[in-house]
């Protein structure tokens, strides 16, 4: 968005004022009143509507500033309804039920916070969703926990961990095409360049939580048993399921644009799906707009499968649009050009850079607690720093989501805080030391920058990984 020419030069006191407003709207009415972020962030759009009205400025004007900004999202929005018909896919075909089968069977009484991390890891990449994986194998696990008489804290804390390693991950993520989309990234080479600060940050976690594993004897797990149990009812557990999967990877290797990927692999799926399940074409076409339907009678169970389609997609949708039409106002009227002026000579090098932004998707997080603002307000100002560095996009998107998206559980307040909290039981102050995964993922991506390891410029013959 850094393209959109400003209208005027608003001063520093002005536009920081701008911006202290709108953060303390968004934040109280997200934090105070438990609203959904569209309507202050519309809210804000008047107020910028009004500034720039007092300013002299046309509204045909800040219109155009609106539709610039919201066109900067159309690759997100147009991969976003085919994520949704993947996920719908998915399900049908019984791709993410073979999935979520697989990494049950690795449940074991020792090492069970590793183990927890890893299951949470895999099902959360199944199936895209970091907050559904904690409230359906999150909750189950937590109660295994609590048989076994482990730390509920620590056992919380390798749920989100996992959960937001599997959401950081997964080519189904909202958040993930969102950071991706956003600044011009292939989403798969997006997700092989964040590999760089999320695997190191994997195994520090699971050494962590394999060491603080105690030996456990043998216990009773009726809760991981009925889940698999219920699975299998669906018979949707199947070896020829995992083709789609298959496909995803092929065509990732093969670097297919990822739209195309998503098509060719929910092809396969719809495939599989009507060839062991007999599905006509309307429940097809019903599936892949509103969703698969999980009737197993296991309330977890059908929660976790129930889900995708286009309509599944419609709240992130619209959020990514008014958001990114508040931020071509922002731009527009010449206040995040202003701001960055202020800082822009101490933004010399690569780790400054990197080392602002990252610190900036944080504060985002933590004044308003909502990880969608925390990706799209750091991407919209920091991509011109960047390109002036000579720093490829795939650089930011990778901070985007290693100071963005995985932060938000760790804030009280926030939207995946209180919820995590609400549904697990634990309080966020508890299990904040024990989501490692989550704290060494902005350290590690600071701190690579710093010595200027990991980062891949422009120009080939400065590449450095």
């Amino acid at each position: 968005m850094f393209h959109i020419q400003p209208l005027i030069q608003p001063t520093f006191k002005e536009s920081a004022s701008l911006i202290f407003l709108i953060i303390l709207m968004i934040s109280v009415s997200i934090i105070g009143f438990g609203a959904v972020p569209h309507l202050p962030i519309l809210a804000a759009i008047l107020v910028l509507l009004g500034y720039g009205l007092l300013k002299k400025i046309p509204y045909r004007k800040l219109q155009d500033g609106m539709t610039e900004g919201s066109g900067a999202g159309m690759a997100a929005v147009f991969l976003f309804f085919f994520i949704g018909m993947l996920i719908s896919s998915w399900m049908m075909s019984g791709t993410i039920p073979s999935l979520i089968n697989a990494g049950f069977q690795l449940i074991t009484p020792s090492y069970f916070y590793a183990i927890a991390f890893t299951v949470t890891a895999i099902i959360g990449i199944s199936i895209g969703s970091s907050l559904t994986t904690v409230a359906t194998v999150g909750v189950a696990l937590l109660s295994m926990s609590g048989v076994l008489g482990l730390s509920p804290a620590i056992a919380a804390g390798a749920i989100v961990s996992g959960a937001f390693f599997g959401d950081k991950m997964s080519p189904l993520s909202d958040t993930t095409n969102l950071a991706s989309s956003l600044v011009g990234v292939d989403l798969f080479a997006h997700i092989r360049n964040m590999m760089w600060t999320t695997i190191p940050a994997f195994i520090l976690s699971f050494g962590i939580f394999a060491i603080l594993s105690p030996a456990a004897g043998e216990a009773k797990l009726d809760t991981i048993r009925s889940f698999r149990e219920a699975l299998a009812e669906t018979g949707l557990v199947h070896w020829i399921s995992f083709l789609p999967l298959a496909v995803l990877i092929v065509f990732t290797l093969m670097k297919v644009p990822a739209l195309l990927t998503l098509a060719a692999s929910t092809a396969s799926a719809v495939a599989i799906g009507c060839m062991l399940h007999a599905y006509s074409v309307e429940q097809v076409l019903a599936i892949l707009f509103e969703g698969f339907t999980s009737e197993t009678g296991v309330e977890a169970v059908d929660s976790l499968l129930s889900r995708g389609g286009i309509s599944s997609m419609f709240f992130t949708i619209t959020l990514v649009i008014l958001a990114l039409s508040m931020g071509g106002l922002l731009f527009k009227l010449g206040i995040v050009q202003t701001l960055l002026a202020k800082v822009e000579q101490s933004l010399r090098s690569a780790g400054s850079v990197i080392g602002a932004s990252a610190l900036t998707a944080i504060s985002i997080n933590v004044l308003i607690g909502e990880q969608y603002l925390s990706i799209l307000l750091t991407g919209q100002a920091f991509q011109g720093q960047f390109k002036k560095l000579g720093l490829a996009s795939k650089n930011l998107s990778r901070v985007m989501e290693d100071a963005g998206t995985v932060v938000n559980p760790l804030v009280p307040w926030s939207v995946c805080g209180i919820f995590i909290a609400d549904v697990l039981g634990v309080p966020t102050v508890e299990y904040f030391g024990f989501a490692f995964f989550c704290l060494f993922s902005p350290i590690l991506t600071v701190a690579f920058s710093m010595f200027g390891k990991t980062l891949t410029y422009e120009k080939p013959s400065s590449d450095s990984n």
